[in-house]
């Protein structure tokens, strides 16, 4: 067993008032290093809950997430976030660059906050490889929803991450830029060794990952095997 994530039984509930509401009911599930895997369902069944929690963004009312040996939630918050910066990578819908740096800069945050030597030039490749070498020099303001985006991912990769969380990454792009952008993820993915992890409704989206599952209800309705 060489798994990367080992989520077990994570629920989260809410109190409003009296009333108490479950966004997710023991959710469980394990993913090898490597794998590609969606998470899909209707709005509000929890999905980037569960992502959060994943990535140690939040903590759960019950269970416990092991991501690359660490057990989350016996962590601090400076812990969960040292062991984000060295083994994750995250793509938003809404791209989340800092707006007063430029491409390369926004690229380079990563590399910064985990001391890695040779940040520029690792920032200058990662952008030639999505298209926008000479766009790094640009504000976020500069540049349009899929030239942010390819930013993201850039600087998503910039910590050469072994697990790849992206929520909703197609969300506020058109089709065709949003071909080429998960074309992209897919091809940094596999080219990294990466291990992706994906929210999506696209579900022509999920099905380009080997395996996915479907909440419903804060629970796994169903979980596939993708053998296309």
């Amino acid at each position: 067993m060489n798994s990367i994530i080992d989520v077990h039984k994570i629920t989260k509930s809410y109190y409003n008032g009296q009333k108490k509401l479950t966004v997710l009911d023991e959710v469980s599930f394990s993913l090898e290093r490597g794998d590609t895997f969606s998470i899909v369902g209707p709005s509000g069944s929890g999905k980037t809950t569960l992502l959060g929690l994943c990535a140690g963004l939040d903590l759960p009312t019950a269970g416990f997430v092991s991501l690359e040996g660490h057990e989350l939630f016996s962590l601090s918050e400076d812990q969960r976030a040292a062991v984000r910066n060295q083994h994750v990578g995250f793509i938003f819908q809404s791209f989340h660059l800092i707006p007063t740096l430029t491409a390369i800069e926004n690229v380079m945050v990563p590399m910064e906050l985990n001391r890695l030597k040779g940040a520029r030039a690792r920032a200058q490749e990662l952008l030639y490889r999505v298209g926008l070498e000479d766009r790094g020099h640009h504000y976020p303001a500069q540049l349009s929803g899929g030239e942010q985006q390819r930013i993201s991912l850039a600087r998503a990769f910039s910590n050469n991450p072994s697990i790849l969380f992206a929520d909703e990454p197609t969300g506020n792009l058109d089709e065709e830029t949003s071909e080429k952008v998960v074309k992209m993820i897919f091809d940094l993915n596999q080219e990294n060794g990466t291990t992706l992890v994906l929210v999506t409704h696209d579900l022509d989206l999920a099905r380009q990952t080997k395996r996915i599952i479907r909440l419903k209800g804060g629970k796994i309705v169903a979980d596939q095997l993708n053998v296309a």
